[in-house]
């Protein structure tokens, strides 16, 4: 069986799947820490990193989300369509056959 090389064979399904898992969980994480450092934080490091990774993906989301959503929740509803996304993009790259597989024994 000639299977392609498993990271460089398949490096566009990676390079889109981890980067939707690491946005999406740093919404979590940026949820998380809301709770303890305050929204405007111009000096903490942390916050700026959170920020800078999440605020495209949340200004994305809060533009179909709807109002009544409070801005406190909108990171957590960016993580849960980032993670749908992804797993709809995975089964979008099974079926294309873009995907590793794991092979069979013997």
């Amino acid at each position: 069986m000639n299977q392609p090389d498993f990271f460089w064979g398949y490096l566009p399904f990676w390079i889109v799947n981890y980067g939707l898992s690491l946005v999406a969980w740093a919404c979590i994480g940026r949820w998380m820490l809301s709770f303890f450092v305050p929204a405007i934080q111009p000096h903490n490091y942390i916050w700026r990193s959170f920020v800078w990774l999440t605020g495209w993906a949340i200004a994305a989301v809060s533009f179909v989300t709807p109002s009544s959503i409070g801005g406190r929740w909108l990171p957590l509803v960016t993580a849960f369509w980032l993670f749908w996304i992804r797993t709809g993009f995975y089964f979008a790259m099974a079926s294309a056959g873009l995907t590793p597989r794991l092979s069979g024994g013997g």
